[in-house]
């Protein structure tokens, strides 16, 4: 640490930090100039007890359940979602996961803490799987940076092979809800070596983005089989435009 602070001035000379989003000069590494942090939306209250969908209005009484979750109860334990996806979080998503910048997990995972409640008891860190074509071809798992940033910071454990894809998909941005549901049948499964591990554990899901929701339930309805005791869902940012 005093070695990196000693260093911090001629890095900052040689690499002037910049906003990761719109590249505007700012005065340290690892942050975001004021705009695009006012860009952030943070989900707030009141918000569904289930699945912490915010409601958009403040008379709605504790304990309330969303319209979806009560035509569909869902698998997990609950979401902790550091943004909603507003074109600012997009850009962040965006340079990390496709533009290669990956020293953009911390930031991105020090926000998704910040979202989270306190989870008593040991958890397994489980990202989202890549298949592992795409895993060659990216050469990260964006899920799996942002799922170790959170396992060193709460002192849980890391299990990053804890799912595997089995199957190659292709991507799911064109497609509708069902249509996603439908090309994740059997895709995603527990690694036969984790299953031990997984049984009767509390697990904390990690994805950099969540969208319709038909991902995070294929690893969902897996970690349930596998005998899971509790599946909580984290991520950066989540697609509710209703929210917005």
């Amino acid at each position: 640490m005093m070695l990196k602070q000693a260093l911090s001035p001629v890095i900052d000379l040689v690499y002037p930090p910049r906003c990761p989003a719109c590249g505007t000069a700012i005065a340290a590494h690892g942050a975001l100039c004021q705009d695009c942090w006012s860009g952030l939306v943070i989900p707030g209250e009141p918000a569904c007890a289930a699945c912490q969908r915010p409601f958009g209005h403040d008379e709605m009484p504790d304990g309330s359940v969303c319209a979806p979750c009560l035509a569909s109860p869902p698998l997990h334990d609950g979401v902790s979602a550091a943004t909603l996806y507003t074109d600012e979080a997009r850009k962040l998503v965006l340079a990390f996961k496709h533009g290669h910048r990956i020293a953009l997990s911390g930031l991105l995972a020090r926000q998704m803490l910040a979202r989270l409640p306190l989870l008593e008891g040991q958890w397994l860190v489980v990202p989202v799987p890549l298949h592992r074509w795409r895993l060659w071809r990216r050469g990260f798992n964006q899920s799996a940076l942002l799922a170790g940033e959170i396992a060193r910071a709460m002192g849980h454990e890391l299990l990053v092979d804890g799912l595997v894809r089995v199957k190659a998909t292709p991507s799911l941005g064109e497609l509708g809800r069902k249509q996603r549901a439908e090309v994740l049948k059997g895709a995603i499964a527990v690694n036969p070596k984790r299953a031990a591990k997984v049984k009767g554990a509390q697990v904390l899901l990690v994805d950099d983005v969540m969208t319709s929701g038909a991902t995070t339930t294929a690893c969902l309805k897996v970690l349930r089989k596998a005998g899971a005791a509790k599946v909580r869902i984290a991520c950066f940012s989540r697609v509710l435009d209703e929210a917005l």
